[in-house]
């Protein structure tokens, strides 16, 4: 039998909260007893050490109340304008809630590029990976503000697990109008039953999937489903689970009804394997002896272990780093462009900023962003 992963195992959860769950549709007014409680939730996990961020929708919900606007489908510049507004609400609301447990909330907005183009990817990673250092709780939601339907996710779902992968979390709760995955839609079918552990993503279990679930929520079962590919194969196991319910991570803990997908590696493995072996590299790096040895030994590349630079790459891209002996070391996704590259390579960290003029990165390459080649 599989076993039944437990959340307070995880060590970077991201959480996925709807509209409908934050939002009441009939009065267009938050949720407030439930989200303190799903804030007492956070709090719990923060406490143990554990790195929290939050992807919320509900902008346009309370932006539309704001201003008034009628009841009905919105029109794409009545959305952008109900987003402005209730984008500012949304963020004070997760900081006040937040904030009585001691906790700063920090607002991320995000469009499809940010995540699908790598040099976007890489400053969106970088700032939550700060806000976890100083234990803050990113939140993050799409930029409907500028948004169009031709640059947007349009769910949530989706969203949540992009951004799971790009930071590297071990878990992605998804908070939903439904217990879980059900053989059969339960709303059609009476005889229908909760899927406790997914192992795998196969046609049949996509099959299984429904449609939307309220008129406020974006997504369906589908789209979750779509989101545990996206997830799973990043490394992250996720958890579809009610969230109707006070305190829904404290239902998840204590055994409630829910649906796990397990994941088949670590995000890190799952990210090395991408860079590896899915990216096209821009450019080489040449190191001395002793930066290979660094990075056998799993430390970042510094500047100062670069004696060559080929090739033209922008900050983001994939690039081959060799040995002094030409034999590939690695695979990995530079942290600046090749002109500073350039200019930087041979330096000790502490001069890019008189070099370059800025204060860069203190890496020429992560190790989390580089795959080393088998020796």
């Amino acid at each position: 039998m599989t076993a039944i992963p437990t959340l307070s195992s995880f060590r970077r959860i991201v959480v996925k909260v709807g509209s409908s769950l934050l939002v009441d549709g009939e009065k267009g007014a938050l949720k407030q007893a439930w989200l303190d409680t799903l804030g007492e939730d956070i709090a719990r996990h923060a406490a143990r050490g554990a790195d929290i961020l939050v992807v919320s929708s509900g902008a346009i919900a309370l932006g539309r109340t704001i201003l008034k606007l009628p009841k009905g489908p919105l029109g794409l510049e009545q959305s952008q304008a109900a987003a402005s507004v209730g984008q500012i609400a949304l963020a004070r609301a997760w900081s006040e809630v937040l904030g009585r447990h001691g906790i700063v909330a920090g607002q991320i907005l995000v469009t499809l590029n940010d995540t699908e183009e790598r040099r976007r990817y890489l400053n969106a990673r970088n700032t939550v990976e700060t806000l976890f250092a100083v234990r803050a709780v990113p939140v993050v939601n799409e930029n409907d503000t500028v948004a169009t339907d031709e640059i947007r996710y349009g769910d949530n779902d989706r969203l949540a697990a992009r951004v799971a992968t790009m930071v590297g979390a071990d878990c992605l709760v998804l908070l939903s109008d439904i217990d879980g995955l059900y053989t059969a839609p339960p709303q059609k079918d009476p005889a229908a039953t909760l899927i406790p552990v997914v192992p795998r993503i196969t046609a049949e279990i996509e099959a299984m999937a429904g449609g939307a679930a309220s008129e406020t929520s974006r997504g369906g079962m589908t789209t979750k489903v779509e989101a545990g590919k996206i997830a799973t194969t990043g490394g992250t196991a996720m958890v579809i689970a009610s969230g109707k319910h006070e305190a829904p991570l404290a239902r998840i803990e204590g055994g409630g009804p829910c649906t796990w997908f397990l994941a088949p590696a670590s995000p890190v493995t799952s990210r090395k394997k991408w860079i590896a072996g899915s990216l096209e590299p821009r450019g080489v790096l040449w190191l001395d002896a002793g930066a290979v040895d660094a990075l056998r030994k799993g430390r970042s590349l510094l500047p100062a272990g670069v004696k060559k630079v080929d090739g033209v790459f922008e900050r983001g891209d994939a690039v081959i780093v060799r040995g002094p002996d030409g034999a590939e070391v690695g695979r990995g996704l530079v942290a600046f462009d090749a002109v500073a590259a350039v200019q930087i390579m041979g330096r000790n960290s502490q001069a890019v900023e008189a070099v370059l003029g800025y204060k860069g990165r203190t890496e020429m390459i992560h190790r989390d962003d580089l795959a080393l080649a088998a020796e």
